[in-house]
């Protein structure tokens, strides 16, 4: 099973969603099948034979077939725009409980951060919400913001796909109903990396998600021993463009580094987040990713390593 498909929908809007689009599937099948047996069955009856007679009653015109072919596919319109519309209001217009998770999601070329307002959280790329439980329902409400162009969320299994617009704010939910790591894509080209601009979300289960909220409000926990990695880190343009809890690194360009090392990935999902990725990434961004908006850093070999091993101190 794709981990990208709608037809094993996780969530409940992705669950309207698919039983909306297999209602238009059956609906289409079977016009498909009737159509096709009508025309197989027109071949069969009325084919040529060796026997040429006189030329056959010519039939000009019928009051009945007309009306059928005009009444039918209205009613089958009719049908499916109700379907449809049922479907948005539900999802467009959802309570939103008391306990709802809230979540700002801001749309970068090419990566996604992550914003939780009432939590005191900020991380990026990896979307942590916790699963629900249908006695207590606990959805997760998801304002949509563009920091540059348009973009578009979209993780097939807990909901439809939603844009970003610059100056304008979009929202989707997700109620997620069993745990695991749900993959997605930005589903509108913003440039040269939108195929890799790749969204993880993990759903987690109640005392999961509350432990990692306060992993992640904890200051990040480094030592002397990468000290000289951090004193470069804070004398170049790193600072103006990233965010490290505590220190002088307050960017808004690029993702908040405070916790860097308690995500799998780097570059919005494209590698794993190991030392030596980490390390290629800082040297040269376009050798993972072409077109990537942190420029090479030019640092030293031993200055290199010296950063590296100050980012992947930070837990």
């Amino acid at each position: 099973m794709s981990p990208t498909t709608i037809f094993a929908p996780a969530s409940t809007p992705a669950e309207a969603i698919a039983g909306l689009s297999f209602l238009v599937l059956g609906v289409t099948a079977t016009i498909f099948v009737v159509v096709c047996g009508l025309l197989v069955y027109t071949l069969v009856r009325f084919r040529r034979t060796t026997d040429e007679g006189d030329e056959p009653p010519q039939v000009y015109g019928s009051n009945q077939v007309e009306l059928a072919w005009t009444v039918v596919p209205m009613l089958i319109v009719v049908v499916l725009f109700l379907a449809t519309a049922r479907v948005i209001t539900r999802v467009q217009r959802a309570d939103r409980p008391d306990n709802a998770i809230a979540v700002v999601a801001i749309g970068h070329q090419f990566w996604w951060e992550y914003r939780y307002p009432g939590l005191d959280v900020v991380t990026a790329n990896e979307l942590h919400v916790p699963v629900s439980d249908p006695e207590h329902p606990t959805p997760t409400f998801i304002t949509l913001l563009s920091a540059d162009t348009d973009h578009s969320f979209w993780v097939p299994r807990l909901a439809g796909k939603t844009d970003l617009i610059p100056n304008q704010i979009n929202s989707t939910w997700l109620e997620p109903t069993e745990t695991g790591l749900f993959l997605g894509q930005c589903a509108q080209y913003c440039g040269t990396q939108h195929a890799k601009m790749l969204i993880r979300v993990y759903v987690d289960a109640r005392s999961a998600f509350d432990r990692w909220i306060t992993e992640q409000r904890r200051p990040s926990q480094t030592d002397d021993s990468v000290s000289s990695g951090r004193r470069i880190f804070q004398t170049t343009s790193c600072i103006n463009c990233h965010t490290i809890a505590g220190t002088a690194a307050n960017g808004r360009v690029g993702p908040d580094l405070t916790h860097l090392m308690s995500r799998e990935t780097i570059a919005s999902g494209v590698v794993e987040n190991t030392p030596e990725n980490l390390r290629r990434w800082i040297r040269n961004p376009d050798d993972i990713k072409p077109g990537a908006r942190m420029p090479p850093m030019n640092l030293t070999a031993r200055e290199l390593d010296a950063v590296t091993a100050y980012l992947a101190s930070l837990r």
